[in-house]
């Protein structure tokens, strides 16, 4: 359960007792610091009134039914291609999240689109936008290191919070329920095929823990994996991911070795996007799993290795990859819109399955956008544009639109303060983790909304000569980027979009923007009803 800290309080409460500005606070008697210190850490640790996490992704479900955002399709329809169909039908229409009770071949039903639009985020996220996420973070980023006793005690609110984000271990929890060491197959599971092409089932929404065989910190990620048969899948460890790194890592200390690995499918929403987020590789996830939270992620030990999952999971394979075994794995209908090719890949071998006694299968598809991870995407840019602006404040707001797939296209405004600075950003965000993958990085000024794709669009054009002010650069680039002259590298565009200054060598005036005058519009508003006209209302482009 987590505390927030209201500045509101502090203004009504604490400054009438004491004025820092004033006196020291070794002047101030000691029924004071008493007082002082019930009123800020105690009445102004606040506990949200939903500050209580989803337990589980059944407590989720309820919710989103509660709230009319879920619809449980009773009918019969088939794993493969089918309920593909239907979902991408769905989520093109903001359609709801689905149930199916009865998916084909299987008694274990299948929950697919569970994020899939801007409501069904802000309800995981427990808040009315994800803007409020962004600014606990920023609030966090924010902090100064205490210069006296005042401040000491004013950070202790911050300080219980950050306490309550560790994950927390448990003797055993609802994974446990069945423990099946023998007779198990995957294929007991609705295991979507999800396009025409693709080379089989894959599980699309695993968990797939590991540890760094030379710290021991554990990485959670998400990487699909083909089923092979009832006991074996590929493990799509991308070259630049954590995953992979732990792989490589292994084979290289021993080649005919082993790396213990185990996989959590359904859990509450935080902790099944914590796959997902793009943190510094020595960031546990689970850690910040229970900041999204509010509340530590609990975890149990596996019953075949040390590693741990979360407690509430709805099903857990335990196992292992062979580090000397590679095998042929995909096509597979990407997120980019078209089929990732064939390659090789780690074999993970499935040796213990765990799971709740009537567990739910946790799904999502990826294809042509936009799909569900789009709007997990776009929620994971608005969260963590905090964390991009502490490092280069200049940076005012981010934007990836859905066509460009993530890593396509990024537009970046900024505050220009000397010549250059657009180039400066475009190199800065190819150095940003996952954000190095970024084909083209269009940098504008601080006055255009890089929400508005139209504004956007028309300022740009306007503002560049192409020759001068594009800039191509190599570099790492996604694997799943099948333009890209070999895999894993290729070029990437920077566009300099922003007013060019004389210090930058243009030596003409810029123009100003077309605005009409605040008298006559207000004139014209004032007459507007004797005009026979219907209220205008301008038509928002899409974004």
């Amino acid at each position: 359960m987590g505390i927030e800290p209201t500045s509101e309080a502090w203004e009504a409460y604490i400054l009438p007792l004491y004025d820092a500005r004033s006196e020291p606070y070794a002047n101030k008697p000691a029924w004071l610091l008493q007082e002082f210190f019930i009123r800020e850490f105690v009445l102004e640790c606040r506990v949200a009134e939903d500050g209580l996490a989803y337990r589980d992704l059944r407590e989720f479900i309820a919710k989103l039914e509660k709230e009319g955002e879920l619809q449980r399709i009773a009918a019969e329809v088939d794993p493969v291609l089918e309920i593909t169909e239907i979902t991408d039908r769905v989520t093109r229409t903001g359609g709801p999240a689905l149930l199916f009770e009865r998916p084909k071949g299987s008694r274990v039903p299948l929950l697919i689109n569970m994020l899939g639009s801007e409501h069904r985020m802000n309800l995981a996220l427990e808040v009315s936008h994800v803007d409020e996420v962004a600014a606990r973070i920023r609030g966090f980023l924010d902090m100064q290191s205490p210069q006296g006793l005042l401040d000491k005690i004013k950070m202790l609110p911050k300080l219980a919070e950050l306490g309550s984000f560790f994950p927390k271990s448990a003797k055993t929890g609802p994974c446990k329920e069945v423990i099946r060491r023998e007779n198990f197959s995957l294929l007991e599971f609705p295991i979507l095929q999800c396009w025409p092409k693709d080379a089989g089932r894959f599980i699309t929404w695993p968990l797939v823990i590991t540890r760094n065989p030379e710290t021991g910190k554990r990485n959670v990620g998400v990487y699909r994996m083909q089923v092979y048969d009832e006991r074996t899948t590929g493990m799509h460890w991308q070259t630049q991911k954590h995953g992979a790194e732990h792989f490589r890592r292994a084979r290289a200390a021993r080649p005919d070795g082993r790396i213990d690995v185990a996989v959590a499918i359904g859990s509450d929403p935080m902790t099944c996007l914590s796959g997902i987020l793009p943190i510094p590789p020595d960031l546990d996830e689970m850690m910040f799993a229970g900041f999204l939270r509010r509340e530590p992620v609990e975890m149990v030990t596996c019953e075949t290795c040390d590693l741990e999952v979360p407690a509430n999971a709805e099903i857990v394979l335990e196992g292992y990859v062979d580090l000397a075994e590679m095998r042929t794995e995909g096509p597979f209908g990407d997120h980019t819109g078209f089929y990732s090719l064939e390659g090789e890949f780690p074999v993970f071998h499935v040796t213990c399955l765990t799971h709740r006694r009537d567990p739910i299968y946790l799904t999502t598809i990826v294809g042509p956008p936009p799909q569900e991870d789009f709007f997990m995407g776009h929620a994971v840019e608005r969260v963590f544009l905090p964390v991009m602006k502490m490092q280069h404040p200049e940076i005012v707001d981010v934007a990836m639109p859905a066509e460009g797939v993530f890593h396509n296209l990024m537009i970046v405004s900024i505050r220009k303060s000397y010549p250059g600075h657009a180039r400066k950003i475009m190199h800065a965000i190819w150095s940003l983790g996952q954000a190095m993958f970024t084909k083209v990085v269009v940098v504008v000024d601080h006055d255009v909304n890089v929400q508005n794709f139209h504004e956007v669009a028309w300022k740009s054009l306007c503002a560049i000569d192409p020759q001068r002010d594009v800039e191509f650069v190599m570099g790492p680039a996604d694997t799943l980027d099948h333009a890209s002259r070999i895999q894993d590298y290729g070029s990437k565009m920077g566009i300099d979009a922003t007013r060019k200054w004389e210090s930058e060598g243009f030596r003409r005036p810029w123009p100003d923007e077309i605005v009409m005058d605040t008298g006559t519009k207000s004139r014209v508003d004032a007459m507007w009803s004797s005009f026979g006209l219907k209220r205008q209302v301008e038509k928002r482009p899409r974004k």
